[in-house]
């Protein structure tokens, strides 16, 4: 998560998610704590601590109330034993959610409010709000950073273009999407590292995300001119396309045998050094890279199978040459 940028239980409220990410949050109590930083992306069933077990209690997640946890409340407000939620509260938890539309007692309400503690409401089940909080919070909370350039989705591989500013980043793209391909942003690029493993790239903006500057054309908005099916919002980056100018010094990989890769928040990802001079198709190239691409990730590796295939020949060629030049042929 960003450092310039904290993140509250109302943040949490005011997401806009839909269809399988909507969380159906609402705020029954504690409105006043509504200000509560949540820190981490993780969530706690607080059953031990209302039993008055409170060791290594993580009172900094967010208290997830259940059907078990909401059944041992009511029991508690029966026997009127209140002092569990007093020292319950006495945590500065980030907020309490009960699933299933379930609602905690009086007592509850009273110690929530006296101690400015959100208390919020779903109607999703205890496992299916789990399964979404994490998810939502897990991409909140992952590392980002920003990169100049242009990330497009070729054959369903994202590819990240890079270079200096004038090289032809998004001439290239804006071919490759009047090819039948798809932007995601232009110019800036957001990346965050999910899972710790997996880099997902969006625009920095989404009103302005998929609009694109063309020297000698101006800014043009990609989804009025080529339609909805030519963008999309977010694109895993599995290929790095660097473009730069043509250099006749520079000893470029003309095999492929040599895999390079750049690293992005931790993250290994291939990478490609793309010259660029008059008469190259680029956006042929990056289309080819992108086949090739899925091709290495289906097992088969083509520069790899041509130097097998070389050596398989030169093998060949030496066995006949020593069979046909044996002393004792006749």
């Amino acid at each position: 998560m960003p450092d310039e940028k904290k993140f509250t239980v109302l943040d949490l409220l005011d997401l806009d998610l839909k269809e399988q990410n909507a969380l159906n949050l609402r705020c029954i109590g504690g409105r006043k704590g509504l200000s509560r930083e949540i820190t981490t992306p993780d969530i706690n069933r607080p059953g031990l601590a209302l039993s008055g077990f409170y060791e290594s209690h993580a009172w900094n997640r967010l208290q997830l109330f259940g059907r078990g946890e909401n059944a041992f409340l009511k029991m508690l407000e029966e026997a009127g034993k209140t002092d569990n939620l007093e020292k319950l509260f006495s945590y500065p938890m980030p907020c309490c959610i009960f699933t299933h539309n379930l609602s905690p007692g009086k007592s509850f309400f009273s110690a929530a409010e006296a101690a400015d503690c959100p208390v919020l409401q779903t109607d999703l089940p205890s496992s299916e709000f789990s399964s979404r909080v994490l998810r939502i919070l897990g991409d909140i909370f992952a590392p980002q950073t920003t990169i100049h350039g242009v990330l497009v989705e070729v054959y369903g591989i994202g590819i990240l273009l890079i270079g200096d500013s004038g090289v032809g980043k998004s001439e290239t793209a804006l071919e490759l999407i009047e090819r039948g391909h798809r932007l995601v942003a232009d110019d800036v690029v957001d990346i965050r590292c999910v899972n710790g493993s997996i880099l997902m790239g969006q625009g920095a903006n989404k009103v302005i995300g998929h609009h694109m500057e063309i020297r000698g054309l101006g800014i043009i908005n990609i989804t009025h001119l080529f339609g909805v099916g030519a963008i999309r919002d977010k694109k895993q980056i599995q290929l790095v396309c660097g473009l730069e100018e043509w250099d006749s010094s520079k000893v470029y990989d003309r095999i492929g045998t040599e895999e390079l890769t750049t690293e992005i928040l931790g993250v290994r990802v291939a990478k490609l050094e793309i010259p660029v001079k008059p008469g190259r198709n680029i956006p042929i190239i990056i289309e080819t890279a992108a086949m090739n691409e899925r091709l290495k990730k289906m097992g088969y590796h083509s520069a790899k199978e041509f130097n097998q295939n070389v050596l398989r020949w030169l093998e060949s060629e030496n066995a006949r040459a020593l069979y046909f030049n044996r002393d004792d042929y006749l």
